[in-house]
């Protein structure tokens, strides 16, 4: 193929700012195509002043890029719907030219939410009860409702009324194995239809076949960006099972979810954060639970964007970024977030794990109660200056003829010694919540 193809991939437990270099790269992208995850997704952008929080829709839309929703996403098309509104008391109108989403996308209605509360997963492993894995499940069982039925009229309302039945029979089931305290809610499917018709004709026009789309757009010589959700170690089969989602963030999943070939991947593109952060429950080796912990969270504002959960926050983790070059190939590493970590004194890199038995590893284990268990080996490195807003602007500002020379010498340290480690070309440097406060490698 002719065209560009670049993934953007969470190379942690997301929230590394995917949706900042996404914004900022898709300046030179003709589409930008979200491959998995579903609401459950938080993507900030900053953009002419004003902050977009999206969930569902790519954050190409903020620039009225082509945007696709691909077959491995989730669409609730109540979040869908809502997400466009709010765009569109922004400024931002969303139409069918600027979004598409494939037919064969699977929806969520809403007994995937009663099934995630009721079998109490969710709050075992910190899920944002979206009814993202109950979804997920109907898929790979082939009793999922996909958006080409969604927004056939006639055919929706049969499909309802064949399904909704025997999801409150399940719902009941597991409500009465005393799982959830709560009464089982009710399936009142003509209360559904009477909610997803007008969705569904609502959101007909933006119905394509996004593969074909990418694919045609690729071989024309087009330039695609693929726009991944969550993180590397929230991967279903390659994350800190079972404390995962479930799909695949990783680099390989935009060739499954999107619907292309591993040939038309040029670049794979690694964000990682200048430290480590996760939301609910799994293990973390480099978790901080003192007050330089309080302090990047605070600093970092730390709380989820769908949900404003507080993340849990610790050092950089090599042995686990190690892992996620492994698993994605990255071509080259966005680090975000540097200024954060401005003024908190002597800063730590874990470069390796002592495991139980006495050994030691670079790189993160496979086994996630052998991961639990891991105690990290810290390289300390200089602090960072805590400079001012103005002082980093001024910084970004240099760095347009300098590069990164043009950061403070300690925090060109901390870039350099992350590319040592990874053995990975760093791209940029974010050193503040906007798209205009990086500093890239070759400016």
């Amino acid at each position: 193929m002719d065209g560009n193809a670049i993934v953007v991939v969470g190379s942690q437990f997301g929230d590394e700012g995917k949706g900042k270099i996404v914004d900022t790269l898709s300046d030179n992208a003709d589409i930008v195509a979200r491959y998995q995850g579903g609401g459950n997704a938080g993507h900030t952008i900053v953009a002419n002043g004003k902050t977009f929080k999206l969930h569902l829709l790519p954050s190409g839309v903020v620039r009225g890029k082509r945007s696709l929703i691909c077959a491995g996403v989730v669409v609730d098309p109540r979040i869908l719907c809502a997400e466009i509104d709010e765009l569109s008391a922004l400024g931002i109108v969303v139409g069918p030219s600027v979004l598409g989403i494939d037919v064969r996308t699977h929806v969520i209605f809403p007994w995937h939410q009663a099934l995630e509360a009721a079998s109490g997963s969710g709050k075992k492993i910190g899920t944002t009860g979206k009814g993202i894995g109950p979804a997920y499940e109907d898929a790979a069982a082939r009793t999922g409702l996909r958006f080409g039925e969604l927004i056939d009229s006639q055919g929706l309302v049969a499909r309802l009324r064949e399904i909704a039945p025997s999801k409150q029979r399940l719902i009941q089931g597991v409500y009465a194995s005393g799982v959830d305290d709560g009464g089982a809610p009710e399936m009142d499917v003509e209360k559904i239809i009477s909610a997803y018709s007008p969705l569904g004709t609502l959101l007909a026009p933006f119905a394509c076949d996004t593969s074909h789309e990418i694919n045609s757009a690729l071989r024309g010589g087009k330039r695609v960006l693929f726009e991944g959700a969550q993180g590397t170690f929230l991967d279903k089969e390659f994350g800190t099972y079972p404390f995962v989602t479930s799909s695949h963030p990783i680099a390989g999943g935009a060739c499954t979810g999107a619907g292309v070939g591993p040939t038309a991947i040029s670049e794979v593109h690694g964000v990682v954060k200048a430290y480590t952060t996760r939301v609910g429950a799994g293990p973390f080796p480099t978790e901080l639970a003192d007050g330089v912990g309080e302090l990047i969270t605070q600093k970092g504002r730390e709380f989820g964007t769908t949900t404003g959960r507080r993340r849990r926050v610790g050092w950089l983790d090599a042995c686990l970024l190690r892992r996620s070059c492994e698993l994605n190939g990255f071509t080259c590493i966005h680090i975000t977030k540097l200024d954060i970590l401005g003024g908190i004194g002597k800063l730590k890199v874990a470069t390796s794990y002592a495991l139980p038995d006495g050994a030691v590893t670079d790189i993160a284990p496979a086994d996630t109660e052998l991961l639990e268990k891991a105690i990290p080996n810290y390289e300390e490195l200089d602090g960072i200056p805590d400079f001012s807003g103005e002082e980093w602007r001024a910084a970004v500002d240099g760095g347009k003829g300098n590069g990164f020379n043009a950061l403070p010498a300690n925090a060109l340290a901390y870039v350099r010694r992350i590319e040592g480690i990874l053995g990975v070309p760093a791209a940029s440097v974010s050193v503040g919540p906007g798209r205009e406060e990086i500093i890239r490698a070759k400016d």
